[in-house]
């Protein structure tokens, strides 16, 4: 109650007859009068000044109540007002949300991406739009049919918006079902109590077949004539206003195809296979701010061969040498030509054919190519050299169009009829370093051969006969001389093989004539001595790893690692970059033990340099990582995240709650689920209560408005139910303040 004054009042809607309140009168008002939106629910009495409600509010009627209140003498003259009195009508949640249409219609492609809407559903709510009360979620709760177990649609809970999902953008295919029909709910409240309103409204989805679909590979001739560009074929997608694109992933200099806005694609200039045989690129189509559309279509096009191009001699003169004791019928040599036309057609096919010989003795035809291979042969008579040491032929290599020439020189050579003879029958001994690096000379050796130089018969092969089973020696022969000089192939080991006795052998690369046979004339030997290096440690592996609890207590083995020294000595361990001292190492041994507490919150994955060494020459050292990976223990109590401090505007009015979170450094499975209590007496549990809301999240609400200004300390436990469960108690500070237009503490 309380004197005649401007009121502003905030009454809850429905709730029937109650007591407003109670104006006071003073000398010689003696009676009071409301005039105004009364609506017949509001009144006063006359002589108590009580203002009160006759029947219910409804705030979708009327929302606000503006009256006018006088006070009266004796005789009805007005003493005070008239004063402004109104009334606010608060919402509850009194309405349920209600769809725009009883049933909906929507179709949907094969193939649509995932996430795209094809349609949307739509529900309003006559409650406040302010509050949760009108604050509406959607979902999918039936799905007919619904064959694979999950769902093939989804929708946006907030917009309505209806969309395939990731498995439904795979699996709708009209040709297995045409039609779905969806049961979708919406509910108010925001969906976050189960006393909010729910309704439904079905949903029938037609499957249509895509129209967004890759054409076959595509068939282009080369060296078209047409004028470009030229249609070649055509997508189409399933969306409409589209925006049609090309791209490739090769990184082409230029890519000579292109789309117009209607899916049209084109080749724009002429294409030569032998350049490029294939094409590779995507259709795409996007939306106006040039998000995706569709899926990429992947469009192949193949270039097809026409004979355009002419044979070509490899290389340009052929040059065979041939032994003047070679027998009719013998192949050889071959004349090789290659057209850069497709292989295997008949457009790249090369036939050839001997147009001439020079000189022509003792017969113009002494020489055969087979037409279809380019084999040379002899057909039925030897050569003689003293006849004729050299011959030319121009043989014709044709593709069936185009035709080339090709030249090929004949030598006719002596007969190898002596084999090759060392200068020496033993060239001793050689010493070599282990670390001597491949590919260094290490001794030159000679043998001489009788025959015609420069030819097959008096080149000069070397090879290791006997004594390198791995092959770490290679010779190479010096052409002009035939000097042969030995080259070491691959590292040498002195722990492995501290000495070679090897055995070379000399040959040509034309067979000896028959009666003659190489002999130990042909063979030489030396001994090659390794000398040793002091070699550094070797790891038996490349890096250790290891995973451990970070609880494990100090002085437990995580890790042995194991070095050796090629030269036998002993081998001393140490770490490097340890730089947290969680580890140390017995340095005989290679153990790796915990040195101090470990902590996966500071570091998961820990990694340090093993360092092997010699004991007597600590020069001598090789070193590799040891990762070790921490496994997590729940040895983090939860803590409370906040942005800001929790407060309520005063006066409270009822339904207020604010949102507290906790979080946890351990790892999730730890933490997924927080419980949050209130711990006090009695007095406290009656003013305050705590509900959770999700597995992070709870909210703190007060019981009842009767609250002061002021701070209030609200003692609140949470327990991360881990294994161990730890609890934290955290003293909230609840601040109930007056509050400013932007809903914040003066």
């Amino acid at each position: 109650s309380g004197p005649l004054k401007d009121m502003n009042f905030s009454i809850p809607e429905g709730g029937g007859v109650r007591f407003v309140y109670q104006f006071t009168s003073e000398p010689p008002a003696v009676s009071f009068r409301a005039t105004g939106e009364k609506d017949g629910i509001i009144d006063i009495v006359p002589k108590t000044g009580i203002l009160y409600l006759n029947g219910s509010l409804d705030r979708e009627t009327k929302a606000v109540h503006r009256l006018q209140v006088e006070s009266l003498d004796e005789k009805g003259n007005i003493v005070k007002g008239p004063y402004a009195v109104t009334i606010y009508v608060e919402d509850i949640n009194d309405n349920p949300p209600e769809f725009d249409q009883l049933k909906y219609t929507g179709v949907v492609r094969q193939n649509s991406r995932p996430g795209k809407p094809f349609m949307s559903v739509h529900a309003t709510d006559r409650d406040d739009p302010t509050t949760p009360h009108a604050q509406l979620t959607y979902s999918i709760l039936h799905h007919f049919p619904n064959p694979y177990g999950e769902m093939l649609f989804q929708i946006d809970n907030v917009t309505g918006a209806i969309s395939p999902s990731k498995k439904g953008s795979h699996y709708l295919d009209p040709q297995k079902q045409d039609t779905f029909t969806l049961v979708v709910t919406v509910k108010d409240m925001a969906g976050m109590t189960m006393n909010a309103f729910t309704s439904s409204t079905d949903v029938i989805i037609t499957v249509k077949e895509s129209l967004w679909k890759a054409p076959p590979v595509i068939r282009i001739q080369e060296n078209s004539t047409q004028v470009h560009p030229v249609n070649i074929t055509q997508v189409h997608s399933n969306e409409p206003d589209v925006i049609y694109d090309l791209f490739e992933k090769e990184k082409l200099p230029r890519l000579p195809f292109s789309i117009d806005q209607n899916g049209v694609i084109y080749v724009t200039e002429p294409l030569d296979r032998e350049e490029k045989d294939t094409y590779s690129f995507f259709a795409v189509t996007k939306d106006n701010h040039g998000e995706l559309v569709d899926k990429p279509l992947h469009i192949q096009v193949i270039v097809e061969d026409i004979n355009d191009n002419p044979p070509v001699c490899q290389p340009d003169l052929t040059v065979i040498e041939v032994q003047e004791n070679e027998g009719g019928g013998s192949n050889i040599g071959s004349l090789v030509a290659t057209d850069m036309d497709e292989k295997d057609t008949l457009n790249s096919r090369l036939r050839f054919k001997i147009e001439s010989q020079v000189p022509a003795v003792p017969t113009s035809n002494l020489f055969f190519i087979q037409q279809d291979t380019g084999v040379l042969q002899l057909p039925s008579h030897s050569l003689n050299k003293r006849i004729a040491a050299n011959y030319s032929l121009k043989v014709l290599v044709t593709d069936g169009v185009f035709q080339t020439i090709c030249d090929v020189q004949i030598h006719v050579i002596d007969i190898n009829d002596q084999i090759p003879i060392f200068e020496k029958s033993d060239y001793g001994r050689v010493t070599v370093a282990e670390n001597v690096p491949a590919g260094t000379v290490i001794l030159e050796i000679q043998a001489t051969d009788g025959d015609e130089p420069a030819t097959g018969s008096s080149y000069v092969i070397y090879q290791v006969k006997e004594g390198d089973p791995n092959n770490s020696f290679i010779i190479e022969t010096d052409p002009e001389t035939n000097r042969g000089f030995v080259k070491i192939s691959k590292t040498l080991d002195f722990e492995a093989t501290p000495v070679y006795n090897l055995v070379i052998n000399a040959t040509n690369p034309e067979p000896l004539v028959p009666g003659v046979q190489y002999n130990s004339s042909s063979l030489t030997l030396f001994k090659v001595f390794v000398t040793n290096v002091d070699d550094p440690p070797v790891f038996h592996k490349p890096v250790y790893k290891a995973e451990v609890s970070e609880d494990i207590p100090v002085n437990t083995l995580v890790m042995m690692v194991e070095a050796y020294d090629p030269e036998g000595d002993t081998v001393r361990y140490s770490l490097e970059g340890d730089v947290r001292k969680w580890l140390k190492i017995d340095s005989t041994t290679g153990q790796i033990y915990t040195a101090s507490t470990l902590d996966r919150e500071q570091q998961e994955v820990y990694t340090v340099e093993v360092v092997a060494s010699e004991q007597n020459n600590a020069a001598q050292k090789s070193k590799i990582s040891f990762v070790l990976h921490l496994n997590d223990v729940n040895d983090n109590p939860p803590r409370l995240v906040m942005e800001y401090p929790p407060f309520f505007c005063h006066p409270l009015v009822g339904g207020e709650k604010t949102f507290i979170q906790a979080t946890d450094d351990d790892e999730q499975w730890y933490y997924s689920s927080f419980t949050f209590s209130l711990v006090g007496d009695a007095n406290m549990k009656n003013n305050w209560e705590i509900s959770k809301v999700n597995a992070t999240h709870a909210y703190l609400s007060p019981k009842h408005p009767n609250f002061e200004e002021k701070v209030y300390n609200v003692p609140v436990i949470i327990n991360d139910n881990g294994r161990p469960p730890l609890e934290r108690k955290v003293n909230l500070e609840v601040n109930v303040c007056k509050c400013s237009s932007e809903n914040s503490c003066f």
